[in-house]
């Protein structure tokens, strides 16, 4: 089981006079999660997170649908951005909920990932500069990628369209970027395997909910087979739990059957169900711009410091 934090208040030492009542400040919940809210911004505030020497590369999936990923990726590259860092995020999910979040275009008639992987259109003629913070960056997604894994069917060197365009694109660039984010969408088809083929590393957010560990099995044996055939730099590097409310004791169960499965991968930083995490897409913001104080922000900003002081997996 996961120990919780424990406040200790500290009682007055025993004199023959009357005891000093405790001021409700000092005892309700309520107080104690402020201050444990302090803490942790204070604690934020203080460091400064490291800048990785070369790109690193994440793809952000899960087979199971509403675990977290579009949410895991804008606010994981918000935060880093918010940090310093130059983040790119790359939305390959045909919803576009990532291009939404970081307050960028995409309706039909925006040039968009499609163009890339199917057009062979210069990535750097469709990136777009987020609102959220001067160092963020998104290549959008539109309708028309409902349709791109059929056309990518047929189309030569199919798997590795995204990762030849990124490539391009990174190095070409005048100022380097720090961190690639790819959305995917929630199975494997042709979209996902681009975005594996692309990446070096995979970061996995699971639901601290029941059958959390479903189809996670066959999602690692796929990545296996992407590392083995197309991808032999792919490595499962960070895994992030999600949705967490340490209020049951399913949930901490979920925890600790997770990190005894993968205890080097799983970050010691828990998403809690948070009000302000759902609220931030509708206003077009990262829950780090739309709510910087809130628990849900801060969990995202810690989350990011240590994929920041982990680096990439040697």
């Amino acid at each position: 089981m996961i120990e919780q934090p424990r406040f200790h208040v500290k009682h007055p030492e025993k004199t023959d006079e009357a005891e000093t009542p405790m001021t409700a400040d000092e005892t309700t919940p309520l107080a104690r999660e402020l201050a444990d809210l302090t803490r942790r911004r204070q604690a934020l505030a203080a460091q400064e997170l490291p800048l990785p020497g070369s790109t690193r590369v994440f793809t952000v999936a899960n087979q199971k649908g509403g675990v977290g990923k579009t949410t895991t990726t804008v606010n994981l590259a918000a935060a880093l951005a918010r940090a310093g860092a130059k983040v790119l995020v790359i939305d390959l999910d045909p919803q576009g909920n990532a291009s939404t979040a970081i307050g960028v275009e995409h309706r039909a008639d925006t040039a968009s990932v499609y163009d890339v992987i199917i057009n062979d259109e210069p990535m750097a003629a469709v990136v777009q500069a987020s609102p959220e913070f001067g160092t963020l960056y998104c290549v959008p997604a539109t309708i028309h990628l409902a349709g791109a894994e059929i056309e990518l069917v047929s189309l030569v060197a199919r798997e590795q369209r995204l990762r030849t365009a990124l490539e391009t694109f990174l190095e070409g660039s005048p100022e380097p970027y720090h961190y690639v984010f790819i959305d995917c969408p929630p199975s494997l088809g042709l979209l996902t395997i681009n975005a594996f083929v692309a990446a070096t590393e995979v970061l996995i957010p699971i639901q601290c909910e029941y059958y959390a560990l479903e189809g996670l099995s066959q999602l690692l044996s796929n990545i296996q087979l992407i590392e083995r055939h197309l991808n032999p730099e792919l490595t499962v590097s960070t895994i992030l739990m999600t949705m967490y409310d340490s209020r049951t004791n399913l949930a901490n169960q979920v925890v600790q059957d997770v990190r005894e499965h993968f205890p080097e991968q799983v970050l010691d930083t828990l998403i809690p169900r948070s009000v302000r995490i759902s609220e931030a897409p509708s206003y077009g913001q990262s829950v780090i711009s739309y709510d910087t104080n809130s628990s849900g922000s801060l969990s995202y900003r810690e989350a990011a410091a240590e994929i920041a002081h982990r680096g990439a997996p040697r």
